[in-house]
């Protein structure tokens, strides 16, 4: 089922077909640092809730030549020196992730992040942008959870009972964000809203009337 366009001039939005994503990077500036690897899975709306369908996922780390080492930066991620010059050339990279990405609408946690340098990467590998809607969970559950106060992903993970097999591992990261939002979706059911990506959208649109 396609939905409803996502930017001015954009196909429009698959309402049936969600993309839950997360990255891993080089560092904490998105304007600077590399974009190391995409994980992404995705959640089927045929109908009720959102379903994790662990058989649609895309994984790739991008390759990196010769890049600085950063032993700390590693060690959190676990993608060194190896696994980045043996990784995917970006062009081919980001063409494999557009593609299998198509039209879905975007999730992640604090995914401003991602957003940035997912772009920035496509525009330097592509001379594009992915022009898909973006939507941040963090700003979901901030509205629909009010109760909790935590801000990280660890944070809403520990309220709401989601485990992670390995935290900072893009695959992991991205399948605990999915069932994050498998748990809060009743309370997005209880908004009235709607269950569908325009629910969302304005679920978090209503993240910046709330106190900080």
């Amino acid at each position: 089922m396609m939905g409803w366009f996502s930017r001015r001039g954009a196909a429009p939005a698959d309402e049936g077909r969600w993309v839950v994503l997360d990255v891993e990077s080089s560092g904490l500036d998105a304007s600077r640092d590399r974009l190391l690897a995409i994980a992404a899975i995705a959640l089927r709306r045929e109908a009720g809730a959102p379903r994790i369908t662990l058989g649609d996922s895309f994984e790739v780390v991008l390759r990196h030549e010769a890049a600085p080492v950063d032993k700390a930066n590693i060690l959190l991620h676990g993608i060194g020196v190896g696994a980045q010059g043996q990784g995917v050339e970006a062009a081919q990279a980001l063409a494999e992730f557009e593609r299998w990405v198509g039209a879905s609408p975007l999730i992640g946690f604090h995914v401003a992040f991602d957003e940035a340098l997912i772009q920035r990467a496509m525009r330097a590998a592509l001379g594009r942008r992915l022009a898909n809607p973006w939507i941040d969970l963090a700003d979901v559950a901030q509205v629909v959870r009010p109760d909790v106060s935590g801000r990280s992903l660890d944070d809403w993970m520990a309220a709401l009972g989601v485990q992670c097999a390995v935290r900072h591992q893009a695959a992991a990261d991205t399948l605990a964000t999915a069932e994050l939002l498998l748990k809060l979706w009743p309370k997005v059911l209880d908004q009235r809203e709607g269950d569908d990506w325009h629910a969302l959208s304005r679920l978090a649109a209503q993240r910046r009337w709330l106190p900080r």
